[in-house]
């Protein structure tokens, strides 16, 4: 339970470090052959295949993809009065921090009357896609809704699994969410074939092509993500879940124990790992970790996560070195629970999100924070964001030159063209101002 590595005495260089953390696998090549296969199923017969994807897959007998308006109304009606509050919620929080990611526009003056416009647009549609495994994830609805109505994006295009308990429908509660939020377009289809259906449509059931493709699934849909990603933009290619708690002797251990849990809870590859100083408190995180562990619910996946080898205690000799482990990692979700957590989290380069003291466990995060619960997993933190509404914008450039604008620098740009040996460059230029050359002869 919990293995250790002990890196005291050790340097922690960067790049060794990567091979030393541990890591849950996901080997999205090993699913990429059965996803393209399924895309080029869909591609290539549309509704039948999602028919035949559904039965073979989902085990349900399924013709009517989308789902009817009248049965999202009737989730809705049906929500209970206390999960309706909690999404309600979680809708406000969610909306509110994402709109600070807003940009206005930004305007660059040069000389002559010319100007740069930095505008940020919203794509025209975005296809959301919300598991239905081993969970229901309501709060996946919200994490993908929020950001592309707070963006602007005019149409959304959201695909669920088919449940058997749910005579091959999306499930209530999903359905209930995307009502409160307004989405009215919504399809009952799961896997790849989703991914494929979003990034190519299907006009058999009315379904066009979406520009943005988001959301988390399993190594299937991740697969099936990255090969459509060359005719559709993705928000990220997401692997199982990470939590690394930083902490130091202040820390309490049970609620430590309680947070490697939480992540454990979600799937056997799920990755819970402890970076500390203080061999003590690693110990008793150990023995809170087995103590909660007997009587939660999902102890038997969270018994695989945290027996494997994704997950572990790592002992360093210092908070220096315990900052630099976290940032060769580059976790999904980090915690920090140490004395003076603010300024260690000022020193963090490497993350999903932050969850700065005992009082900012990830739960909330993925619920009510406000922050987005859809991170860059894999260590792909030091290059990528959360989901948010910059991931349905795009950065344009208006470029208004006036005669005189261009005429400071027509010059200059042709000199520049001639050097590049791309004469017809310089004759663009040099056109508009022809009749300045006649005049003066």
């Amino acid at each position: 339970m919990l293995h250790t590595i002990d890196l005291r005495d050790q340097d922690v260089n960067a790049l060794r470090l990567r091979d030393q953390l541990p890591r849950p696998e996901q080997d999205v090549s090993a699913a990429a052959s059965a996803a393209a296969d399924i895309i080029a199923a869909v591609r290539a017969h549309g509704r039948d295949a999602l028919v035949d994807q559904a039965r073979r897959f989902d085990h349900v007998e399924i013709t009517d993809f989308r789902v009817p308006q009248e049965q999202i109304d009737r989730a809705v009606a049906a929500l209970d009065a206390d999960i309706r509050e909690a999404l309600q919620i979680a809708i406000e929080r969610v909306s509110q921090a994402t709109r600070a990611q807003l940009r206005d526009p930004v305007t660059t003056e040069f000389p002559g009357g010319a100007r740069i416009v930095q505008r940020w647009s919203p794509v025209r549609a975005a296809g959301l896609y919300v598991p239905g495994g081993k969970a229901v994830y309501p709060s996946s609805v919200i994490m993908n809704v929020v950001p592309a109505m707070v963006a602007g994006v005019d149409r959304l295009a959201l695909m669920s699994p088919p449940q058997r308990d749910h005579d091959g429908g999306v499930h209530p509660l999903t359905l209930a969410t995307a009502g409160l939020l307004g989405v009215h377009e919504i399809y009952a289809i799961g896997g790849a074939g989703a991914i494929a259906a979003l990034a190519y449509g299907v006009p058999e059931i009315g379904l066009d092509p979406v520009d943005v493709i988001t959301g988390p699934g399993n190594a299937f849909v991740a697969a099936a993500k990255l090969a459509v990603s060359r005719d559709v933009a993705i928000d990220s290619v997401a692997g199982p879940t990470e939590i690394l708690v930083l902490a130091d002797e202040t820390a309490d251990a049970d609620l430590v124990a309680a947070d490697l849990l939480s992540q454990a809870e979600h799937d056997e590859a799920a990755s819970s790992v402890l970076v500390t100083d203080d061999p003590q408190l690693a110990d008793r995180v150990r023995e809170r970790v087995a103590a909660r562990l007997a009587r939660t619910p999902n102890r038997e996946r969270a018994t695989v996560a945290l027996e494997g080898e994704q997950s572990a205690i790592v002992l360093v000799d210092d908070l220096d070195a315990a900052i630099a482990v976290s940032d060769a990692y580059a976790p999904e979700h980090l915690e920090i629970i140490t004395r003076d957590a603010v300024s260690v989290a000022d020193r963090v380069r490497n993350a999903g999100a932050i969850f700065v003291g005992p009082w900012s466990p990830v739960p909330l995060g993925d619920y009510m924070a406000g922050s987005n619960h859809v991170l860059p997993t894999s260590g792909r933190a030091r290059f990528s964001p959360a989901l948010g509404a910059y991931t349905f914008l795009r950065p344009q450039q208006l470029i208004e030159y006036t005669r005189e604008g261009l005429g400071e620098i027509a010059r200059p740009i042709e000199r520049f063209a001639r050097a590049e040996r791309l004469e017809a460059h310089a004759e663009s230029i040099a056109a508009r101002f022809e009749d300045d050359a006649e005049g003066a002869r």
